[in-house]
């Protein structure tokens, strides 16, 4: 089995914290950001294994094992 080094984004969302990893738009959701992102990782690896077992995880590996990763952050008004 594999290892992969993902990202995960959480943000307060009316009282709840909502997580998301962008390499392969899974979310969750938790109480406490820590919660959140425990319940984000559990996601991703169910979704992995869904990837295995239907066979297409060779199609979400390239975002897992990009060599370089950039995270930003950015204002904008809309």
């Amino acid at each position: 089995m594999r290892k992969f080094s993902l990202t995960a984004t959480i943000w307060d969302e009316e009282g709840v914290y909502v997580s998301k990893c962008p390499e392969l738009g899974v979310a969750s959701c938790g109480d406490m950001p820590e919660e959140a992102l425990s319940n984000l990782k559990e996601a991703v690896e169910l979704y992995l294994d869904n990837a295995r077992e239907l066979g297409i995880i060779e199609d979400v590996t390239t975002a897992l094992t990009a060599a370089h990763k950039f995270t930003s952050a950015f204002e904008v008004a809309a």
